[in-house]
Formats: C-alpha cells, sequence, structure tokens
C-alpha cells in the first residue's frame, strides 16, 4: 500500500522533469518529508485549461487532496479510506471506474515509507505478550535518485451544501494505483533486513517508467484494456531500501532528517 511518502522536489524541478506547460505559483505546495492522507498533493495531469481557446490537453502540475471522494459521494467523509486504488480492480470498482478511464494522474515522490514487524516484536504479539507490536520504517526510492512518479487517478466532488461561486465548492481529490510489490532483488538492498520490497510489504505504490508517462496521462485514451497494460510492473530491480528513524510514525515530524538513512534498524534482528 501507500500510506505515507515524501515529496520535497520544487516545482521548477518538477515542471522540467516531466515536461509541465502550466502551474500556478499560487498552488505550491512547501517541501513536505511526511505526507499524510487527506494533505494537499503535487499531481500532474493532461487537461485542457478552461476557457483557453485551444482544447488541447495541456500537462499540468495541480494542487489536489490526497484521499478520493467520487462525484458522487454525498459527503467527503470517506476520503481518508480512498487513499489507494488496486491495480487489479481499478477498472471495476465503482469508485475508481470513471477517473481511471477518463482522469489519470501521476503523484510525483521522492519516495514513500513502509513499515516492518521486527521478528521479536511480532512473536511477542502473537504470544499475546505485547498489545502492539514496535515496527521499524524504511524509506523506499528509485535507486539512481529520480523522481518516484507514482501512478494515480483524480476525481471532482462538488460540495453541495455551499453557493456554486464558493471557492471550497468544488474538491479535486487523487488516489495513488497500487500494485503487487516486487519479489526481486532491491537495486540496493539495505545491509540489514529485507532483500525485497515484498519483504517489507505485499504491495507498493505502482511506479510509471518514463516511456509510460505520456500514454498514461492521455485523455483521448479510454479503452480499459488499454489503460490495464500500461500497469504492468516496471523492470525489476530499480528500488532500493534502507530503515530511518522512527520518527516518521508521527505525522506531526515533519523534516529532510526523516530521510536519513540509519547504519542498522533500530528494532532487533528484522529477518
Amino acid at each position: 500500500m501507500c500510506g505515507r511518502y515524501a515529496a520535497s522536489r520544487k516545482p521548477e524541478d518538477l515542471v522540467e522533469a516531466f515536461g509541465i506547460e502550466k502551474w500556478e505559483p499560487e498552488e505550491t505546495l512547501a517541501p513536505d518529508w511526511n505526507v499524510a492522507p487527506t494533505k494537499e498533493v503535487h499531481v500532474v495531469l493532461d487537461r485542457p485549461v478552461k476557457d483557453a481557446p485551444d482544447p488541447r490537453p495541456v500537462r499540468q502540475l495541480r494542487t489536489v487532496r490526497w484521499g478520493l471522494v467520487p462525484s458522487w459521494a454525498k459527503n467527503p467523509e470517506g476520503a481518508a479510506r480512498m487513499i489507494n486504488a488496486r491495480s487489479e480492480t481499478v477498472a471495476e470498482k465503482p469508485s475508481f471506474r470513471r477517473p481511471f478511464a477518463q482522469r489519470r494522474c501521476i503523484v510525483p515522490a521522492d519516495g514513500y515509507y513502509e513499515w516492518v514487524t521486527a521478528h521479536d516484536e511480532r512473536q511477542l504479539e502473537v504470544e499475546g505478550k505485547k498489545k502492539r507490536a514496535r515496527k521499524q520504517p524504511y524509506f523506499v526510492l528509485p535507486a539512481d535518485g529520480s523522481v518516484f512518479a507514482m501512478a494515480g487517478v483524480y476525481e471532482f466532488w462538488r460540495d453541495p451544501t455551499l453557493p456554486g461561486d464558493h471557492p471550497q465548492a468544488w474538491w479535486a481529490t487523487c488516489s495513488v494505483i497500487t500494485a503487487e510489490a516486487e519479489t526481486g532483488p532491491l537495486g540496493v538492498a539495505p545491509a540489514e533486513g529485507p532483500a525485497s520490497l515484498a519483504e517489507i510489504h505485499p504491495r507498493m505504490p505502482l511506479m510509471l517508467p518514463p516511456d509510460r508517462w505520456d500514454a498514461w496521462l492521455d485523455p483521448a485514451r479510454t479503452d480499459t484494456d488499454e489503460l490495464q497494460a500500461l500497469l504492468a510492473p516496471p523492470p525489476g530491480g530499480l528500488m532500493r531500501a534502507y530503515p530511518v528513524s522512527t520518527a516518521v510514525s508521527n505525522v506531526r515530524n515533519n523534516g529532510p532528517e526523516l530521510l536519513q538513512e540509519l547504519a542498522a534498524p533500530e528494532e532487533a534482528t528484522l529477518f
């Protein structure tokens, strides 16, 4: 799954990386090393510019909320539960079916966090000697340090309690698409701990290689079979993972120190 990630790149860097043609400086978000559900996030999308004479889709950097609210929802209360969409069912689920066909995006990140329960901690939990095992967080990112382009979908929701001209009458929200985690070896594995992403967690955000970006963002592509093919796993060995401080487990903590690599996990031996 993807429940927390880091996004510290400047908009100017994203503009260059994705070939973005339009972004509004007033929508610039501060660097965030601990992005949590329902926060505002940057997404890359191709969409015609409202009221522009040219109807062609324009690549844009937009700000949306993380946690999709379906267009037909009566209220946004379930947004925090809609942060992820499974690649296996995104074309079928009522909440994601139309966005998948019509409104796809890329959620740019430095990488994402995932938590692993240490063997000894897990055993204590199984034996009932500990109510909740402590988990060791790992940071997962492209091994070459490039932007992590997570596949996503976005949607618009109209708040019926507000007048149409109210600045908060329309919500733009998104979900990150997840897939089965890679079972092959990491491109760069930690000295101690997991040797593959599947050993960290059974699922992971789906990373889109650059050669799929244009096709994924193209709103003219609506055939779900063709789109499903774009959700194939990327080539293996592109990722690395390393342990980070448990400080990231508290959403109130935020800063570049959260990405600092630990020499060894804070917990006892994990594997």
